[in-house]
């Protein structure tokens, strides 16, 4: 089954970060991403740009709308994601735990589902 491992990061603290510690950090997401390819769990990861570059589109009175960055009340952002195929909940969360940033922000698992249509 898939599951979407969705990163949840505070930007202001992520940027505030020295430069060789932040270099630590994706040297040892691209690790991860290694063992995980070896492992048969890897499907995709990708960092996300800063939320300032983000579009969100709402309707409103049945016109789409666009707005400049993230609708969101929260500093945490989505900063990245792993989508990674794993036998169950607890396999995920077990993956998730490995996930190098979670010390900095939290990680949501959530299985993907296939549409059914009738």
């Amino acid at each position: 089954m898939k599951y979407l491992l969705l990163i949840h990061l505070n930007e202001d603290e992520m940027a505030a970060l020295p430069h060789e510690q932040m270099n630590d950090l994706n040297v040892r997401h691209l690790t991860l991403n290694d063992d995980l390819r070896q492992s048969g769990h890897f499907i995709e990861a990708e960092a996300l740009q800063p939320g300032a570059q983000t579009s969100t589109l709402r309707v409103q009175n049945g016109k789409v709308t666009v707005m400049d960055g993230p609708f969101t009340e929260t500093k945490e952002l989505v900063a990245g994601f792993y989508l990674v195929e794993a036998k169950d909940q607890d396999e995920a969360v077990e993956i998730a735990r490995r996930l190098p940033s979670l010390p900095h922000g939290w990680v949501e698992v959530r299985p993907c589902r296939q549409l059914e249509v009738d």
